[in-house]
């Protein structure tokens, strides 16, 4: 089951309890702020997620992936791989 636009397992996220956080595709924005680019343009090109994108992974998704204060070290693009092979 897709949980996030952008491969985050929002099941293994501090945030879902913490702030009430349903995850990006069941929320018109997120907790932190206004939009999150990634879940935009995901939505705008009517993917469920960033791994049907012709353009995956991104330069976008890239930087989110291995930001230093948010990233993860690119385990959200690898989540993105495990439910394209499974759509």
């Amino acid at each position: 089951m897709v949980e996030s636009r952008c491969g985050l397992l929002c099941n293994n996220c501090e945030y879902k309890e913490k702030m009430g956080c349903k995850g990006c595709t069941q929320m018109d924005k997120p907790f932190w702020g206004d939009s999150c680019p990634v879940k935009s343009c995901c939505e705008n090109k009517k993917h469920d997620h960033c791994g049907s994108c012709n353009n995956f992974a991104c330069e976008l998704l890239h930087f989110f992936a291995y930001d230093e204060n948010q990233g993860d070290d690119g385990k959200r693009i690898e989540q993105c791989k495990i439910w394209k092979s499974q759509s």
